[in-house]
């Protein structure tokens, strides 16, 4: 292998990518989303600045991704904080769980999202919609929705998966433990089509795990909550925020 070629390649082993390198497709992306109220001290302790917090509001969500290009069907699970930046109104990506290795790597490797291996599942049962989370064969979170209770208008539905959504891309420089990039990053989806979109009354427990503690960000009111299905594909991140470059520009210093 040259050295050339070396360069067309964006992921190790070189000779056996895991994923491939291109948008991917989501078909039948299904959703279940609790939105809740949480402590404003757990949340100013993980929110990273240069983000604010309005009001201390936390969206669980389990995804069913029935089909995926380049993956195949996986399930994933996770929290989003409500936020703002510059007055715009958007979410920050804080925890991801989800079963499927390509999906984790590529979400960790080719953009921002803070994805590691969990058990998520989505089901039916006895008129519930039914989302858990499992790490290490113990339960993260359960939450319960009425299944198919009351429509959702569908533009409502949509401004809930395409609000603009925040996440911190950090790149280690090997060579001097120190960090080659850390950015906040900003990503919006476009390209969705909503098929379906129900609401209806939900509850939420979350349990203390040391690999997924997303009980950090307690339930203190369980707000709203919806059941959206859509065909969507992700769209690249942005720079919004560079933490080395702000820094640089205080104090002078650079370790990279």
């Amino acid at each position: 292998m040259q050295e050339a070629d070396v360069l067309h390649h964006l992921t190790t082993p070189l000779t056996a990518p895991v994923y491939p390198p291109r948008p991917t497709r989501f078909t039948d992306r299904e959703y279940l989303n609790v939105v809740y109220r949480t402590d404003p001290d757990a949340l100013r302790a993980v929110v990273p600045e240069p983000l604010q917090i309005d009001e201390p509001l936390v969206r669980f969500e389990v995804m069913n991704m029935a089909e995926v290009d380049g993956y195949g069907p996986y399930v994933e699970s996770g929290q989003a904080i409500q936020v703002t930046l510059d007055g715009e109104r958007g979410e920050y990506l804080h925890t991801m769980y989800l079963d499927n290795f390509a999906a984790t790597v590529s979400g960790r490797e080719l953009s921002a999202y803070p994805k590691v291996i969990g058990t998520p599942r989505l089901r039916v049962d006895q008129g519930a919609l039914v989302g858990t989370l499992d790490r290490s064969g113990e339960r993260v979170a359960t939450a319960t929705m009425a299944y198919k209770w009351e429509p959702l208008d569908l533009d409502e539905a949509r401004a809930q998966i395409t609000v603009p959504t925040y996440m911190v891309k950090i790149v280690p420089n090997v060579f001097t433990g120190e960090l080659r990039a850390a950015d906040l990053v900003r990503t919006e989806i476009t390209d969705v089509v909503v098929k379906e979109a129900w609401t209806g009354p939900a509850r939420l427990q979350l349990f203390e795990h040391a690999l997924a503690p997303m009980a950090d960000l307690p339930v203190l009111e369980v707000l709203s909550a919806s059941h959206i299905v859509t065909d969507l594909t992700l769209a690249p991140v942005q720079p919004a925020h560079d933490y080395l470059g702000a820094r640089a520009a205080a104090t002078g210093y650079s370790a990279v």
